[in-house]
């Protein structure tokens, strides 16, 4: 077995949300096996078991401890990566499951967001050529210098797989979903969304980061910098993938590939002398009540204050407002918002963010806010703006 190709595959909590899902990945994953691949599994938890374990947490405690709350998240993988391997025990083919730490991923000391430093997959390997499947929980690693277990924030199964894959040098990395690859929106705003079977990984990045589902922005980047293949798949439909590629076909040509969105985006505004000094008192803050660092998407400073608009999960925002009830310096400083995000091929056109607010103005939709990047125009619109926003900015990737 030691030169068959090494072929890593991640699967989603959809996919193995019952025993009877978990038995038919185990059946694929059995396929591979005896076409002679080595085989490395990368497990989510089982459908949404994060979500309950993280609303568990938050009525024990209305500030989880965030060790304590690393110790509880990585069970759900747990559980899915010995009930895997278990299935595949039964097919006749012979695996073990590890976990994070078992597996040498090493990371810094940051709970609940902690990034991978090293991967040192010695146990891995050796199991691999003894002829095994390797089930490996994802989203988890340790501190090798505290020891501690920690876990690499939501999509940080996603970043497992390709930081494995990259420590293998495997084959390719295969991120399989529930759903049909990357789509130009989210085919349950907009049904006539279309599939990409190509993406270059500076835009998939993008989409990514503004809110596109199906993979963490972070596993984007790192499979860009470690020269890792790297294709989406739909479970169950192996004719139905995404390949992700390191450059665009045509340069320049401005196409707009996607519309992306975040349902929720909060503004936190900050008493302070300038915007280094309202940094320091948000990173006090966090630090305080056990906050991780969110997804910082802009910043500004007027006046004696400075504002945030930050996203993450919707349980860490509602944190995040509840502690600003008891400070002086930080409160809420409006209505949350969602961002609209259109994504191009090859590069942002001059005229793009133009015709993105003409589009919406003809919907009667006003945005207070737009931020642009090389690849991507993203505008702030109301919570209750944000579908009609999304199926009317959706217009744009049809005509271009």
């Amino acid at each position: 077995m030691r030169n068959h190709p090494i072929i890593v595959q991640k699967y989603g909590g959809v996919c193995l949300e019952t025993p009877e899902k978990i038995r038919a990945v185990a059946r694929s994953l059995a396929d591979l096996h005896g076409r002679g691949h080595r085989v490395v599994a990368i497990v989510s938890a089982m459908g949404k078991t994060t979500d309950q374990l993280i609303q568990m947490a938050y009525q024990v405690s209305p500030t989880p401890n965030r060790r304590e709350l690393d110790m509880l998240l990585t069970t759900g993988e747990r559980i899915s990566m010995s009930l895997m391997s278990m299935a595949l025990s039964d097919l006749g083919v012979p695996a073990i499951s590890f976990t994070g730490s078992q597996a040498g991923v090493m990371t810094d000391g940051s709970h609940s967001s902690a990034r991978i430093l090293d991967v040192r997959p010695i146990r891995v390997r050796e199991e691999l050529d003894r002829g095994r499947v390797v089930v490996l929980a994802g989203f988890q690693g340790v501190n090798p210098v505290t020891r501690e277990i920690t876990t690499l924030g939501r999509g940080g199964s996603d970043t497992t797989a390709v930081a494995m894959a990259a420590a293998l040098k495997a084959e390719r990395c295969e991120i399989i979903k529930e759903v049909d690859g990357i789509c130009s929106a989210d085919p349950r705003i907009v049904p006539d969304a279309r599939p990409l079977r190509r993406v270059d990984f500076a835009s998939l990045s993008e989409m990514c980061f503004w809110g596109a589902k199906i993979l963490h922005f972070r596993s984007v980047e790192l499979a860009q910098s470690q020269d890792v293949p790297l294709v989406l798949t739909q479970w169950g439909g192996v004719e139905h993938s995404t390949q992700v590629t390191k450059e665009v076909s045509d340069m320049e040509n401005g196409k707009v590939l996607a519309v992306n969105s975040m349902a929720r985006v909060e503004h936190v505004e900050i008493d302070c002398k300038d915007l280094n000094h309202g940094f320091e008192k948000f990173a006090q803050h966090l630090k305080q009540n056990s906050l991780s660092w969110p997804q910082l998407l802009a910043s500004s400073f007027i006046a004696g204050k400075a504002s945030m608009t930050v996203a993450c999960d919707a349980e860490w925002l509602d944190a995040l407002l509840r502690t600003l009830e008891a400070s002086e310096d930080l409160r809420q400083q409006r209505e949350a918002s969602s961002s609209v995000s259109l994504t191009c091929f090859g590069g942002v056109s001059s005229e793009l963010p133009f015709m993105a607010l003409q589009v919406l103005g003809h919907h009667g939709i006003v945005p207070d806010k737009y931020v642009l990047s090389p690849h991507s125009v993203s505008l702030f619109v109301p919570v209750e703006s944000r579908e009609a926003a999304v199926k009317a900015l959706h217009s744009l990737v049809q005509q271009t």
